[in-house]
């Protein structure tokens, strides 16, 4: 995949019975299926019983079992409510007679009402001047380790700037938190905010788990650590579009018994809170190659 078009015609599911969606999968690198994918095709499955033109606000997932990337997944909304204000549904994802992921995703009509945000942080480094995924194999390729190497050599439509670059031939422990400007590739001109919020559910599942191996990683990094999404949480708070970079700011208060929890917030240039995200991840060493 190398741009938004790509990307939709993974994330736009076929319909093949009442309420009832099929899609496949693509890998970005990992023998299972990613869980943004999975969390993205779900709300395209849930949003499209939704005839009240009401707006995604949160959403809430499991992730049961990994996805084989060579099997469709078939994901069955239920219609849980429709209220006066509100509408929720719930989505179980399947693969065979497996169910491997599900969610909840609740539905607001428009409402005027009260408004604040907390700040994006300041004075943090512009995309213009920061390397890319893309840059750092053209230019650093040769020198990382071959999992790194082969991770950022695949083709993306969604492009990284990550603020700080930690060097893989000198680890050392970091901060927990890990900030990341992201743009979508392609024409996102004509897309409507159901269709961006499932792209940004999307991209919501890079970069977050970084913040939680980030105080250990003199030691831990993702050739020896087995990583997996186990959860996945989203607010959305303000329509936005593509057109510009986007800031995904993420911190890590807890990592324990070989989970990690993150929070992020995604932020517009000039400041504007989009969304939060919560997650907590599998993160778990590698012992006698195991």
């Amino acid at each position: 995949m190398t741009t938004v078009n790509d990307l939709l015609d993974l994330l736009v599911l076929k319909k093949v019975g009442d309420n009832e969606f099929n899609g496949v999968s693509k890998t970005i690198g990992s023998p299972i299926v990613f869980g943004g994918q999975v969390l993205a095709q779900a709300l395209n499955a849930a949003s499209r019983t939704i005839n009240n033109h009401r707006v995604l606000h949160s959403m809430h997932a499991y992730f049961l079992e990994a996805g084989d990337l060579e099997l469709p997944i078939t994901y069955n909304v239920s219609v849980v409510r429709d209220g006066g204000s509100f509408s929720v549904r719930r989505v179980t994802g399947h693969q065979k007679d497996n169910t491997i992921f599900i969610l909840s995703a609740s539905f607001h009509k428009e409402e005027e009402g009260y408004n604040h945000q907390i700040e994006m942080k300041p004075n943090i480094k512009q995309p213009e001047d920061l390397l890319s995924w893309t840059d750092m194999y053209k230019e650093y390729g040769s020198f990382l380790p071959k999992s790194l190497k082969s991770f950022l050599a695949i083709k993306r439509p969604v492009e990284f700037k990550p603020t700080a670059f930690a060097n893989p031939l000198e680890p050392k422990n970091l901060p927990p938190s890990h900030d990341v400007w992201f743009k979508v590739k392609g024409n996102v001109k004509d897309l409507d905010l159901a269709t961006k919020q499932q792209i940004l559910t999307y991209i919501s599942d890079y970069n977050i788990l970084t913040s939680t191996l980030n105080p250990n990683a003199s030691k831990a990094h993702w050739g020896n650590t087995i990583t997996a999404s186990l959860d996945h949480s989203m607010w959305f708070f303000r329509a936005f579009d593509f057109s510009d970079w986007l800031l995904y700011t993420t911190e890590s208060p807890s990592a324990s018994g070989a989970r990690g929890f993150a929070r992020g917030h995604i932020f517009t240039r000039d400041g504007k809170l989009i969304a939060t995200v919560a997650q907590e991840g599998l993160i778990r060493p590698i012992k006698n190659g195991k």
